[in-house]
């Protein structure tokens, strides 16, 4: 068995220096444009994705005014060979099915996502790799689509071994091999591998150290959107209140009875619909949303976004600022995100129905009736695709800020 030769610690950090310089080096003016057509390609990474809907919720949420679509081909256990994807039917070959899949998409931008399954082969395996991943950057040029390469994610256990730090050490050699190809190619590279690693010394974002949870998809949404230069989504309203007149960034109202400071109240639109937070995790600093409201007389006061009470804090936080997770806004992203679940998994039951081979394979003549039905999923589809379009955009929330002590 050919042994694993280990890295020493100053080169495990070289790569690691590596892979941060080469991704801040880089010059990202990345952006979604009118009808792009977006396609998630790769192994566990992006097939789980559908389960959680975070990176497409994103960048849907990210141009509002655009008509975007998106296609998620991950497979679990794949590689750049699309070994993962083979059936009984031969042909075609589990690598032209993978083109085929590639072309049937119809992307103009594709997100690559390999080398987690390759590390498994070590030292040894990279060339082929690296062939494979110039092959598939070859297939999606012709297809005239924009790509960018992303790097694999660690091993997400807290265990110290012996065995995860060589896996892991393989997984830091990988991303470097996609980094460079990256800059020969000249195509956009988004490493995942750091930050996800520094992610998970402060949160749980995997069950099983291999594949991410609900939280993870959360801050892998987050980093992505990072990687590509994207501005965070952190916003925050400062309102100042002083002799009963507020100022602030938008129009305020102020309610008083005499001298006797009642209330505030406004009306604010987002640039983007946020991304709604997993249970039980608290705001990190880049999509944080907060209201500042200085000058409150000491008291507890409360916050409403139309009917709804969101937050209630004293004057001293809401001169600190006070975090806003609910409101007409994370409504709308919540129904969004299960309205892109649902076109995600209807579009997966479309092109990897459970029965391929008796559908459209080398057996069709049993059960190939059903090809209509597939096709007719197209409908579906479609109809879920214009009601996200109709319901990616913000609207104006009104809100009222209460003395309730």
């Amino acid at each position: 068995m050919r042994k694993i030769r280990k890295l020493t610690v100053p080169g495990y950090i070289a790569l690691l220096y590596f892979l941060c310089s080469f991704s801040m080096a880089q010059t990202n003016n990345f952006e979604l444009k009118n009808n792009d057509r977006v396609v998630f390609l790769g192994n566990s990474i992006f097939e789980n994705e559908t389960y959680f809907g975070y990176l497409e919720l994103a960048l849907t949420t990210r141009w509002p005014d655009r008509n975007v679509t998106f296609r998620n081909i991950g497979w679990t256990g794949d590689n750049v060979f699309g070994e993962a994807r083979s059936y009984f039917t031969n042909p075609p070959t589990s690598y032209d099915l993978l083109m085929e899949q590639i072309t049937n998409a119809k992307p103009t931008v594709v997100f690559i996502a390999y080398g987690g399954i390759e590390a498994q082969n070590g030292e040894a395996g990279k060339a082929r790799f690296k062939d494979g991943l110039n092959k598939l950057i070859d297939k999606i040029n012709s297809l005239g689509a924009q790509t960018i390469l992303v790097s694999p994610i660690p091993l997400l256990t807290r265990t110290d071994s012996d065995n995860i730090s060589k896996q892991n050490t393989q997984l830091v050699h990988y991303s470097a091999e996609i980094a460079k190809v990256a800059s020969e190619r000249g195509k956009l590279f988004v490493d995942i591998l750091n930050p996800m690693k520094e992610i998970n010394e402060r949160v749980t974002v995997s069950e099983n150290g291999i594949h991410l949870n609900e939280t993870g998809y959360y801050f892998l949404a987050n980093i992505l959107e990072k990687g590509l230069g994207l501005p965070a989504r952190a916003a925050e309203v400062a309102i100042s209140v002083k002799n009963n007149v507020a100022e602030g960034p938008v129009p305020v109202t102020v309610a008083s009875t005499g001298k006797t400071f009642d209330g505030l109240s406004f009306s604010l639109r987002n640039k983007m619909l946020p991304l709604p937070l997993p249970e039980g995790l608290s705001t990190p600093a880049e999509n944080r949303q907060a209201f500042k409201i200085s000058g409150l007389k000491k008291g507890i006061y409360s916050l409403k976004a139309g009917n709804d009470i969101i937050a209630v804090a004293n004057a001293e936080d809401w001169a600190k600022g006070v975090d806003i997770t609910g409101g007409l806004s994370f409504q709308k992203a919540r129904q969004l995100r299960q309205m892109i679940l649902k076109k995600s998994d209807i579009f997966f039951q479309q092109y990897r129905p459970l029965n391929r081979t008796y559908i459209v394979g080398f057996r069709k003549y049993e059960q190939g009736r059903h090809q209509e039905g597939l096709e007719n999923m197209n409908i579906l589809i479609t109809w879920l695709e214009t009601q996200i379009n109709s319901q990616r955009t913000p609207e104006t929330q009104d809100y009222q800020l209460i003395q309730v002590k």
